[in-house]
């Protein structure tokens, strides 16, 4: 195995096209698909299915595929602290449930540690992606919340998929709302108070389940309800259907606008806000630096 074959590997996933790879890495096609097939013939795996319909990538060539990045990564990292100079494109991924102080600690990195060449990626997704994205090193880091309500099955899929929690901070639940919502003028909200509003959440897929729900108080009887799968989507119905959505309470006025704003639930809950790591695997220092930032964030 050279490094060469795991950048060859990783070209041919991101574009999905053997004929595409050789073009962007200057190679012919044979010697390409040679070089791969030498690859899964040393580790005796399929890193790639072949059809008349292209090229799919398959489920050990995906576990595949995620130590090869890692190796990239790290080698970038090690060229670029020793001589200055990275190799090819700085990676990294977060993955996470709708934080705005997850999106601001990742600009903040991003502006610091980009360099010249860069392929970021944020993925705001799904409970369950998340815990996928981690577990096979799609993503370096993931951040979600345990509560008294979810823990007991969140944490059995942490320890299924050999993955670590640590917390970040305790927040007591809020309602984010319109400022012109009639319930912005309480000082505290009540759960009743919210009956006559549309209630909003972020879709979870398959895995649609109380227990994977990114709002606390799922179980909470309502009469309108309404599911998003983004959160300009959520914040726009926030604003023009009056409606509410429980989270941390904590916010970005230069993220999400000052048209959003965060008002106490008068419950007794809290959201244990984390990060999860894989167990088997030591932090890269990007993904260190990464951490750091985040709790610089909520700090401020």
């Amino acid at each position: 195995m050279t490094l060469k074959q795991l950048q060859y590997v990783v070209t041919v996933a991101d574009t999905g096209n053997i004929t595409e790879a050789a073009k962007r890495l200057f190679i012919a096609q044979p010697s390409l698909t040679a070089s791969i097939h030498e690859l899964e013939k040393e580790y005796g795996i399929t890193i790639f299915s072949r059809s008349n319909k292209g090229i799919e990538i398959t489920t050990e060539g995906d576990e595949f595929l995620s130590f090869a990045r890692q190796i990239l990564d790290q080698t970038y990292l090690m060229n670029e602290h020793y001589t200055g100079k990275g190799t090819g494109k700085q990676r990294f991924c977060v993955s996470s449930q709708h934080y705005s102080f997850v999106v601001e600690a990742f600009v903040k990195l991003l502006k610091e540690y980009g360099g010249e060449k860069y392929e970021f990626h944020m993925r705001e997704t799904q409970t369950y992606e998340i815990i996928d994205d981690v577990s096979h090193l799609r993503s370096e880091i993931g951040v979600l919340y345990l509560n008294a309500f979810n823990e007991t099955v969140i944490k059995k899929a942490l320890k299924d998929n050999n993955l670590s929690f640590e917390r970040l901070f305790i927040a007591k639940p809020h309602v984010f709302i319109g400022n012109k919502n009639p319930l912005a003028k309480k000082r505290k909200i009540r759960p009743e108070d919210l009956k006559p509003y549309p209630r909003l959440s972020y879709e979870q897929g398959n895995h649609n389940s109380f227990y994977y729900s990114e709002e606390i108080l799922s179980t909470l009887d309502s009469d309108k309800d309404l599911v998003v799968c983004d959160r300009a989507t959520l914040f726009n119905m926030l604003i023009g259907l009056n409606g509410y959505t429980i989270c941390s309470g904590v916010i970005s006025e230069e993220l999400n606008g000052p048209n959003i704003i965060a008002k106490p639930l008068d419950v007794d809950d809290h959201m244990e806000i984390g990060y999860i790591l894989p167990t088997s695997m030591r932090p890269s220092p990007l993904t260190h630096h990464y951490i750091d930032i985040l709790k610089e964030t909520i700090k401020g």
